[in-house]
């Protein structure tokens, strides 16, 4: 049987948790507030109707002071009751806004709590953090605004509604309906702006208004590429194209879908007095006949009163729609984060014997693609050896060493750690036994102590500094005022590429692991701080499983197996002298860094 889909107000209020009571008392109170709105209104009939009766001697109208004041407490009880609502919502929307960071937060960094699927680690290749991080922050700012304002809205203006169907036919019905046909050819008209083939327009409009914001920021962040290529005149026709595309979106729905639905809609709103009069003309000579003038009059001052009311409630309606079309944009975004791509967590976890790695007839290939990134790989690293993954830009080597912790699950064939393919192995144990250096150094903005004991949370001060130590990192630590206290980032000192390389290679000591991947290490250091890499990978890399993954070959040479991968299919294996006699792919490489890496001369 198919699920019923949950509405968003639904799924919003279930991110409130125990807060779910404050939305729901401070609706209550709004809807409260709306109907004691409506009671100043009686007042004022009640009192029109005393001064009418007793017209022109005003001086009999002995009741029209109570009134007077009834109006004003039922006014100001109104505003309180409003007001303590409000207080009620935004309480409840700011801990509904917190819950969704935390929730979201919580499954990027570990699914659930039953533990039965873990977040895909390579989510994060394809969702950088920062987007992941503006989707929640801005959708939970939008969900805010909802359950804060919009959603109080909704109900205040539902009960005003419906309090003003009784209140219009209470008295006579025949210029209550006058009214109420201005306010209901009012909603036709705005409902008409957002739905049916109006819904996809607007749709379009609002990704249109993402490209150019996309489109300006990465232009932004490109000026000092573009004005030292000269490039800027290339460099703004992406740009001017978002403007131009969202400027044709812009003003084909300003003008051809909003411009007359807007203007049927403020001419109803402000102008339901209209109908009224109309009205109150055809119903005139019959209330003289029937000698009930006073009370005609007196019921035509309460409608061309409580007319008023109409063009705030439309508002209201308004605001409150464009509301729910923000949540609702918001609550797709968040379910873009909380629907990641997730790994099954076996229910019977088995534990890694040994720190063997082995790849049994592995493929892969990402979602969306046509042709697999790894086909049919098979290799074997035995604990203490150096398997290095080489091959061109392209071949699988980053792919094939995400693999083994799971930052993907392969298409076919096994991945096993110590015996145990690593969908047996309960994640968490599995990330205790690896440690990875991307190439990427991926550093917080945090201290440098904070950054290296991230890989164990327990450790102490004297074993961090043991790690940077054997991670070649005295002399950063030397030139900074607070050593490794010293905080990096936006607030705090900048470092090297190659300087960041060694504090994560600390970070990777310190951890401990039995299995280490290095995924192109060195890639963006300068020449002493390659030294200092190649010294510190001694240190990282003794007694344990090495997985490699290298641009130059003169760096894996002495590895104990070289594995060579082209267009992710595996096209040699073996060390470094039987590929160069067997291996074409392999051959080819090394004589094309031959100038780089031996010299034209032959000597290194």
């Amino acid at each position: 049987m198919k699920q019923k889909k949950k509405s968003d107000v639904a799924v919003l209020l279930g991110y409130a948790g125990s807060h779910k009571g404050l939305t729901f008392l401070g609706l209550a109170l709004s809807a409260v507030s709306m109907l004691l709105s409506m009671a100043p209104y009686i007042c004022i009939w009640l009192a029109a109707r005393d001064l009418i009766a007793v017209a022109p001697d005003w001086t009999k109208a002995q009741s029209v002071a109570q009134y007077g004041w009834l109006a004003f407490a039922f006014a100001v009880a109104g505003i309180i009751l409003y007001f303590a609502g409000l207080m009620c919502t935004h309480l409840a929307a700011f801990r509904t806004a917190s819950n969704i960071r935390k929730q979201g937060v919580a499954h990027v960094m570990n699914a659930t709590a039953a533990r039965k699927s873990s977040l895909s680690s390579g989510f994060f290749d394809s969702n950088a953090s920062g987007l992941i991080r503006g989707r929640l922050d801005a959708a939970a700012a939008d969900t805010e605004t909802l359950l804060a304002h919009n959603l109080a809205d909704i109900v205040g203006t539902i009960t005003l509604f419906l309090a003003m169907l009784v209140m219009m036919f209470v008295f006579d019905w025949r210029m209550g309906a006058a009214c109420l046909l201005a306010a209901v050819i009012s909603i036709v008209a705005m409902f008409s702006m957002m739905g049916g083939k109006n819904a996809k327009i607007l749709a379009e409009y609002q990704a249109a208004l993402d490209r150019i914001t996309k489109a300006g920021t990465e232009y932004v962040r490109g000026i000092p590429v573009v004005k030292i290529f000269q490039q800027t005149v290339y460099s703004f026709k992406a740009f001017q194209e978002a403007i131009e595309d969202y400027s044709t979106k812009a003003e084909h729905y300003q003008a051809d879908i909003c411009r007359t639905p807007q203007s049927i809609n403020l001419t109803f709103t402000e102008g339901a007095f209209v109908f009224l009069v109309p009205a109150a003309l055809f119903l005139a000579p019959g209330a003289l006949a029937a000698g009930d003038f006073t009370g005609f009059v007196t019921n035509f001052a309460f409608y061309a009163v409580f007319s008023a009311i109409i063009s705030t409630a439309l508002a209201k309606i308004m605001f409150a729609a464009s509301g729910m079309m923000l949540a609702s944009t918001a609550l797709a975004r968040i379910d873009q984060v909380m629907c990641a791509p997730e790994l099954k967590v076996p229910e019977q976890p088995k534990s890694p014997q040994s720190s063997r790695v082995e790849f049994e007839d592995v493929s892969f290939t990402y979602d969306g693609a046509e042709t697999p990134a790894l086909s049919h790989v098979s290799f074997t690293a035995e604990p203490g050896q150096t398997v290095a993954l080489v091959g061109p830009s392209g071949g699988g080597k980053t792919t094939a060493a995400s693999l083994i912790p799971r930052f993907w699950d392969a298409t076919s064939g096994a991945v096993k750690v110590g015996g145990v393919d690593v969908r047996q192995i309960d994640p968490h144990v599995l990330m205790d036994q690896i440690a990875f250096v991307f190439q990427n150094s991926r550093l917080f903005k945090a201290s440098i102590f904070e950054n290296v004991r991230a890989a164990r949370p327990n450790a102490t001060r004297e074993q961090v500094l043991s790690a940077l130590t054997a991670a070649q990192c005295g002399d950063i630590l030397e030139k900074l005022p607070q050593g490794m206290d010293t905080l990096i980032g936006s607030e705090g000192t900048y470092l090297s590429g190659g300087e960041q390389q060694r504090i994560s290679l600390a970070r990777a000591i310190l951890k401990d692991a039995p299995i280490v991947i290095l995924d192109e290490a060195t890639a963006f250091a300068d020449p002493e701080n390659e030294a200092l890499i190649q010294k510190a990978f001694s240190e990282l890399t003794r007694g344990r499983t090495v997985i490699m993954i290298a641009h130059r070959l003169s760096t894996v040479v002495g590895a104990d197996k070289i594995l060579v991968l082209e267009e992710g299919r595996q096209v040699g294996l073996g060390t470094h002298r039987s590929l160069l006699d067997t291996c074409p792919t392999y051959r080819e490489i090394w004589a094309s860094q031959a100038p780089e890496e031996e010299g034209e001369d032959g000597t290194r």
